[in-house]
């Protein structure tokens, strides 16, 4: 019996078994076997894939949006309006056979942008280009789902199933759990002080590491989980990444329709045929993305406004000095911050692990 075919009689046992207290170590039991199996499924392809059947393409810019949808939703025409790089498009499906980038660039700075041929149902098992499609929309830092928006709401549904299945978390954080595989000593659990578990306990916990081979080990749990995210702990091959939503043709539905789509979280909408929306599609790219613009100056001189340096939100000095040059740590000696992270208008001396904000000013000091 193959991979695939194991994995359909775990989920078929699985939707045979009632759901209740009794049945319930057994159903996380079922769950951590297909979550193991469908990582082993994977996994094959990348080492035994044949030369050049991936889409291998070099990351450019500050960051890489990958644009996954299923056929034929408009994907080739959005890239070449909102970059610089035209991707074929048809008026029929499976237009786009491999992954075509493009070169956002937005007000200083530029985001890769990955037009990936068209997903279909099925992708977690390898049917058409899913695995490959898939394998590329894990190195992005965000995934844009692009849909019909006079089509029907479960083409969500099915594309997130399918990125869900390969490993991929959208607009989730990892869980807030530390495994610590150790020589002997068992398998011991520790919850955070006042933490009560409601959808997990202490025995659930074992068995799922024990099914995996794991029998020495320390368990640090610091958050509420469920059984399906520590599994995702336990794997540790899961990728949290941040989607955004995006509905083309809307020129096509009514108003109450497209207000609706509208105001669903992380979603945006758009008509690639008229034009419509398009930087207002691109400034949620950006705030999707976290991205902030700091700029650095040299000590008595103007800081280079048309030259930025983009760090993650949250990023710390420490960040800044990778960004210009990996050396500029270790000779580090301090920073002066001017903008919004600084307590004084006239800048403040920082160090490595100050937290820069949105358009900072930094002058970096090295030792001599």
């Amino acid at each position: 019996m193959g991979i695939t075919e194991k994995i359909k009689e775990l989920e078929d046992e699985m939707a045979r078994t009632q759901k209740n207290k009794a049945t319930e170590y057994h159903v996380g039991q079922l769950r951590a076997k297909i979550a193991k199996l469908r990582a082993q499924l994977l996994e094959p392809e990348k080492k035994s894939g044949a030369k050049g059947e991936g889409f291998d393409v070099m990351k450019a810019g500050e960051a890489r949006v990958a644009l996954i949808g299923f056929p034929s939703v408009g994907k080739s025409t959005l890239l070449s309006k909102i970059t610089d790089t035209a991707s074929v498009s048809a008026e029929y499906a499976f237009t786009t056979l491999t992954a075509i980038p493009g070169v956002l660039e937005y007000e200083g700075t530029r985001i890769q942008i990955l037009d990936l041929p068209g997903i279909i149902e099925g992708a977690a098992q390898g049917k058409g280009r899913g695995r490959q499609v898939v394998s590329v929309a894990k190195t992005a830092d965000l995934i844009m789902i692009m849909m019909d928006a006079t089509k029907s709401t479960q083409q969500r549904q099915l594309l997130e199933h399918e990125l869900e299945a390969v490993g991929i978390r959208l607009n989730k954080r990892k869980p807030d759990v530390v495994l610590k595989r150790k020589n002997g000593g068992g398998i011991v659990v520790t919850k955070a002080m006042g933490l009560t578990l409601t959808k997990i306990d202490e025995k659930m916990i074992k068995s799922i590491l024990q099914g995996y081979k794991i029998h020495n080990c320390d368990v640090m749990v610091r958050e509420d989980i469920t059984v399906d995210e520590f599994i995702d702990v336990v794997l540790g091959s899961r990728k949290y990444t941040p989607a955004l939503y995006c509905y083309n043709k809307i020129d096509s539905i009514s108003m109450e329709e497209m207000d609706k789509l509208a105001r669903q979280p992380h979603s945006v909408v758009i008509s690639c045929e008229q034009d419509l929306n398009m930087e207002h599609l691109k400034d949620r790219i950006w705030e999707e993305l976290a991205l902030n613009r700091i700029y650095t100056k040299k000590r008595g001189e103007k800081p280079d406004l048309n030259d930025p340096l983009v760090v993650r939100e949250g990023a710390t000095i420490e960040a800044v000095c990778h960004q210009v040059h990996r050396s500029l740590v270790e000779k580090f000696k301090y920073a002066v911050v001017y903008g919004k992270s600084s307590k004084f208008s006239g800048g403040q001396k920082v160090g490595l692990n100050h937290k820069v904000a949105p358009d900072d000013v930094v002058t970096l000091f090295t030792k001599s």
